[in-house]
């Protein structure tokens, strides 16, 4: 199907769904760049190949190409004119954000092994969580994709979900909430936007302005 989505956040921040309904024939794209060509033609699983092909085709919605992409050496996706993007996909979903600040992504879906490897990213939320509670697996989730999000902003090796990053208490209805880094020293505030989209979690992480 066609773009899904789009959520529009403070700095100027642009995410961009899409739902990926398609065949990999459909969701072909005929300007990608050789080493794209060679990238996708590697890939053994069908669902790796549609994220890749659905997130040029975002791409291509917000105006660029694939050769308008290209990927630092430890892998974070750049765009030749300086725009800062992030991209995330899953089997269902893939999403693409667009800022004049550094920004991360990440979609994540709701699944219970979640609960069943809580403790090894929730030690500094455990205090506010409730595994009793009927959105324990959606809070996992989001806090989870929180940390995958910040991750992909600060893109520096060594850092632990589990000790290094804070999610602040938050509830699902309030689709924002903050988060600190304590890292090599130095302390970093990020502001968190989440949203639900069907059985998934959308999350985004810059840093507070």
């Amino acid at each position: 199907m066609p773009l899904y989505s789009t959520f529009n956040y403070k700095s100027n921040i642009r995410v961009s769904v899409w739902d990926i309904t398609e065949s990999v024939s459909d969701l072909a794209v005929h300007a990608l760049t050789q080493k794209s060509q060679q990238r996708l033609e590697g890939m053994k699983s069908k669902v790796h190949q549609k994220g890749f092909l659905s997130i040029r085709k975002l791409l291509e919605a917000n105006g660029y190409t694939d050769s308008d992409l290209y990927y630092h050496q430890t892998g974070k996706p750049l765009l030749t004119d300086g725009v800062q993007v992030s991209i995330t996909h899953s089997a269902q979903y893939s999403a693409l954000a667009l800022a004049e600040v550094p920004v991360g992504i990440d979609i994540e879906h709701v699944k219970p092994v979640v609960g069943r490897i809580a403790h090894k990213f929730t030690k500094n939320e455990a205090w506010f969580l409730d595994a009793t509670s009927s959105d324990y697996l959606d809070k996992l989730t989001v806090i989870w994709g929180v940390k995958e999000a910040i991750f992909k902003v600060v893109n520096e090796p060594g850092i632990s979900f589990n000790h290094h990053i804070a999610v602040s208490k938050f509830s699902l209805d309030d689709q924002e909430t903050t988060a600190m880094l304590d890292f090599n020293g130095q302390q970093t505030g990020f502001t968190i936007y989440f949203e639900s989209i069907a059985d998934y979690k959308l999350v985004v992480a810059t840093y507070i302005s």
